[in-house]
């Protein structure tokens, strides 16, 4: 049998530190990927999608994001069985209640751990959860539920495996060899929001759309082809559309800068990618203000969003950068003496070098509106 694997949805998730533009393509980008989910299950010839747990985000994701996915799924060739995690837990006359009373025959939820027949001969072994967090391995029951001899058996759950530690993303601790001792063919886990095979029954497919920094990957999920007996053929297919890339660059100047930029187009459309930038180096005072101009004025509307910590681009003027400060008087006297402080080290020097910076700044566009 073929099928997907995904899940970590967490569809309605607000996003709020971003701005209002951001935020809003970040939370509909997580609905379009049941589109892109639907796509590679058609190109694959999988028959299901089974999605492991944080369909949504919590327990009251809103009317519109609750049509909004059963809408996208119901267009879709394929059955999809949906699972409680920890933020979408199960519980009685909830979120979980009102999905199935909403959702077309194609759309299955499993929110008891029975097993259920997905097709002839191949059965699906659910753990749903029913609270945020367990003491108890949610998987337990798997060992007893029965099947037909021969048959497939899919194992769904949501948790950590027990040797992630404090890693894990829940307290819902699974045992690493779930699949052997429950006779698993294959086990479709959620929790962890990256791809990670556990051994070679097991595996994590990470969330479709990445939502947070540290996971360079796009998001996916897992094309699984499962026969009674055999190890199971795992493939990871991209489906995610945002990068969230981390990175430290170091720059003396704008041609350095350009270098990187050049390989981050290579790496990805700019427009779909949030960054999360450090800059470090030593730099003129001109070349230090030119990089982050570019990046503050122009970079960062080409990108999704820019987070830039440029506090390691050291300045050290030059004497062509004090020259162009041409001011008389008292602010000669200030660009001295915070050229001096900013350059015998201490407490006071980067406070002394950012003022510089500052003046600098000031300067120079005060020149420009002059001529103008």
């Amino acid at each position: 049998m073929k099928f997907i694997h995904s899940a970590d949805w967490q569809l309605g998730k607000p996003f709020g530190r971003f701005p209002t533009e951001v935020s809003a393509a970040l939370s509909e980008a997580r609905l379009d990927a049941i589109d892109r989910l639907a796509a590679v299950a058609a190109e694959r010839g999988a028959s299901h999608v089974v999605v492991a747990g944080d369909v949504f985000d919590n327990v009251d994701p809103g009317d519109r994001v609750v049509l909004q996915a059963l809408s996208r799924m119901e267009r879709a060739d394929a059955t999809w069985w949906l699972m409680p995690g920890n933020h979408d837990h199960a519980r009685p006359g909830g979120l979980w209640s009102r999905v199935r009373r909403l959702a077309p025959g194609k759309i299955r939820i499993v929110d008891t751990p029975q097993a259920v027949e997905m097709e002839e001969g191949a059965w699906l072994l659910p753990a749903p959860l029913e609270h945020r967090k367990t003491a108890s391995d949610p998987t337990a029951s798997m060992v007893d539920m029965a099947t037909p001899p021969g048959a497939l058996r899919i194992g769904l759950a949501h948790g950590s495996i027990t040797e992630f530690g404090s890693v894990g993303e829940s307290s819902n601790l699974i045992p690493p060899d779930r699949a052997r001792s429950a006779g698993l063919d294959y086990l479709a886990l959620g929790d962890w929001h990256g791809h990670l095979p556990v051994g070679d029954r097991t595996a994590y497919s990470g969330t479709p759309e990445v939502d947070r920094f540290g996971r360079d990957e796009p998001g996916g999920c897992i094309a699984v082809e499962a026969r009674q007996g055999d190890i199971p053929a795992m493939e990871r297919v991209q489906s995610g559309r945002y990068r969230w890339l981390s990175r430290r660059w170091e720059v003396s100047g704008p041609g350095d800068l350009q270098r990187e930029l050049d390989a981050l187009r290579e790496q990805a459309r700019l427009a779909d990618v949030l960054l999360d930038l450090k800059i470090a180096g030593v730099a003129s005072l001109s070349d230090r203000v030119a990089v982050v101009s570019e990046l503050e004025d122009r970079v960062a509307h080409e990108l999704r969003h820019l987070d830039i910590d440029s506090g390691g681009l050291i300045a050290r003027p030059t004497p062509e950068d004090v020259a162009r400060i041409d001011v008389q008087g008292a602010l000669a006297g200030a660009a001295a003496t915070l050229q001096a402080s900013a350059e015998g080290g201490g407490s006071e020097a980067p406070m002394a070098a950012a003022a510089l910076e500052r003046l600098y700044v000031e300067v120079m566009r005060h020149g420009a509106e002059a001529t103008a």
